[in-house]
């Protein structure tokens, strides 16, 4: 992973899009810092889209498309992306499995839910479950003391034996049954929204993230950044990102915005 500050003014000039994770990325110890909204509107001002890609939920993920500086988002780890046109007052949301499917799903995870709450002391439905609509949101150290990287393993562990996948996140253990992830739905959102093939224009995009399950997004972007704190989490990467900031969470993000802004 190479300095931030060591990324080309050329490549800099052809960034047309971000693409950026929420948990510790955009977030400092749970908050919003005020520099990261400011970095929000100051990429949209200079003609950059803005899209979240996040394990968050559906309810919150409505609020981040209405009130936020973005031009949609990716919910769930890739279950959903919604984006609201505050033109038309109307807001569009695109999941990948149907209605029913998801009903089905639920059933399947309740199941691993107390297989994982029996199996792993100290763990626990995240707070925000209830706002959930495709997967199940396991805290190990949001809401509830940290628990060891085995047992944050070993969570996993059982969404896997069950069938699920399952990715762990800064905060969380998120899984669900599906073949998608946070890069697939990019995929689609880029062909729906912004009607781009996602390969075509890869070089124009960056992204942020800080945890293992970015590593699908790190791994596809050539310009792809980690906030300081993905450092923690080096040896789970399957992929890295190519560059890494000096400051951890939000402060890191908005160090990467200034730098990325001054062309």
């Amino acid at each position: 992973m190479k300095p931030i500050d060591t990324f080309r003014r050329v490549d800099k000039s052809g960034i047309r899009y971000l693409l950026t994770d929420i948990d510790d990325t955009l977030t400092v110890k749970g908050r919003l810092p005020s520099v990261v909204f400011a970095a929000l509107e100051d990429l949209q001002r200079s003609g950059i889209r803005v899209v979240p890609i996040t394990g968050r939920p559906a309810g919150w993920c409505d609020h981040i498309a209405r009130m936020w500086p973005v031009d949609g988002l990716v919910g769930e780890n890739g279950a959903f992306y919604f984006r609201y046109d505050s033109r038309e007052k109307k807001m569009t949301r695109r999941y990948w499995k149907s209605k029913e499917e998801r009903r089905v799903d639920r059933a399947r995870l309740d199941a691993i839910r107390e297989k994982v709450l029996t199996g792993v002391p100290g763990c626990a439905v995240a707070a925000d479950q209830a706002y959930r609509e495709a997967d199940l949101a396991i805290d190990f150290c949001e809401d509830v003391p940290p628990l060891p990287m085995p047992s944050v393993q070993a969570i996993q562990a059982i969404f896997q034996n069950a069938g699920a996948t399952a990715k762990i996140s800064s905060i969380h253990v998120n899984g669900w049954f599906g073949d998608y992830d946070k890069l697939s739905m990019s995929r689609l959102f880029f062909k729906e929204v912004f009607k781009k093939d996602l390969d075509a224009v890869r070089d124009q995009v960056i992204f942020c993230g800080d945890s293992p399950n970015d590593a699908p997004m790190f791994g596809y972007f050539p310009h792809s950044v980690g906030v300081a704190n993905v450092r923690a989490f080096e040896a789970q990467l399957e992929a890295p990102p190519t560059w890494v900031t000096r400051y951890e969470g939000g402060i890191g993000f908005a160090e990467m915005v200034k730098i990325l802004l001054d062309r």
